[in-house]
């Protein structure tokens, strides 16, 4: 009975309680006293800034170095698969073509291990295979590596026995074929790594869907007319490229710091800011420059070059870094789920 007693106190005092809060939220509109938290809870408080109760609202990404090396590989191999089909159906330098298949080859050999390194085994990325889904980025990405390196490496195969003599209709054609379809998956690998950014649900990423593609596809252009300039092919179509994906990259740059969004401020501010600025400026104002008043100075267009393809690099490691930093600011998720970003 007594047990009974102080329950019956208990559930007056709390009802008594609840009738004081709502009197008070009556008068005022709002109520000033703290939430009811237990004694002794080790539960902290729910705010914006920290997430859901001190845990972060999105998980950062946890990619190793490997991944953006491989958007970088990949994203060369694919355009420089593209300038050798358009190279060869112009007819333009038949040396040019064979390198850029050699570089696509290359690119390509060398995506396959920074992925499987990723994932773990090779086993994975063989799982990956067993199944295609359209809808699913890791899904077409994987197909299209692999389509991709097959593509590639047969068309050098095809190139190669063409230079040494060995020719016929038949493998005429395939070496159209092969190169056809190296370049229509070429232009999937160089953007798809992108993609993945763009439809996950981090801020900075998921709201500069539109920009990133572009970055990348203009980096990866830019990156592999600069390797082909370094390889002795100073002419004006590899000028030509790289001055646009320069120009492209500049543009870019200029807009990501007039926006002035509050999602864009991992790419503005702090350490990974200043990485932005730096692959941006390597990327786009240096070497456009270089390419406008110095172009027919000796060794400028090389240098432009390698300054480009650092940019280039160093962009793919800035980004995810401004992820894993936009996936702690709860804040700002919460503020563009309310609209107000």
């Amino acid at each position: 009975m007594l047990a009974l007693k102080n329950i019956d106190q208990l559930e007056r005092a709390t009802e008594a309680r609840l009738d004081a809060l709502r009197d008070e939220a009556a008068r005022n509109g709002q109520v000033q006293t703290a939430g009811i938290k237990p004694s002794g809870s080790p539960l902290p408080q729910s705010r914006a800034e920290e997430g859901y109760y001190g845990n972060p609202l999105l998980k950062p990404p946890v990619w190793t170095w490997q991944v953006p090396l491989y958007f970088f590989a990949g994203g060369v191999a694919g355009a420089a698969a593209n300038i050798a089909f358009v190279a060869h159906a112009l007819g333009r330098d038949p040396s040019l073509v064979r390198m850029a298949l050699w570089i696509a080859l290359s690119g390509a050999v060398a995506s396959a291990p920074l992925l499987i390194a990723d994932l773990g085994r090779p086993s994975r990325f063989l799982n990956m295979l067993r199944v295609f889904k359209l809808r699913s980025p890791m899904s077409v990405g994987a197909w299209t590596l692999a389509v991709f390196s097959s593509a590639v490496g047969l068309a050098v195969v095809c190139q190669e026995t063409v230079l040494r003599g060995y020719t016929n209709d038949v493998l005429l054609a395939l070496r159209w074929v092969a190169e056809a379809a190296g370049a229509l998956t070429g232009l999937v690998l160089l953007s798809y790594t992108s993609v993945l950014l763009a439809v996950s649900a981090i801020p900075v990423w998921s709201e500069n869907r539109q920009l990133l593609p572009l970055h990348f596809v203009a980096s990866a252009l830019g990156a592999s007319a600069g390797i082909l300039e370094l390889l002795g092919f100073l002419n004006p179509a590899t000028n030509g490229m790289a001055f646009v994906a320069a120009a492209v990259e500049t543009c870019l740059a200029v807009s990501i710091e007039m926006r002035g969004r509050p999602v864009d401020a991992p790419v503005r501010e702090g350490r990974v800011g200043w990485l932005i600025r730096a692959a941006g400026t390597l990327t786009g104002p240096l070497p456009l420059l270089l390419r406008i008043f110095f172009a027919r100075t000796f060794g400028v267009r090389r240098v432009a070059s390698v300054c480009f393809i650092l940019g280039g690099l160093l962009s793919r490691y800035a980004w995810i870094a401004a992820g894993r930093v936009s996936a702690r600011d709860s804040k700002i998720l919460f503020d563009l789920q309310r609209g107000k970003t």
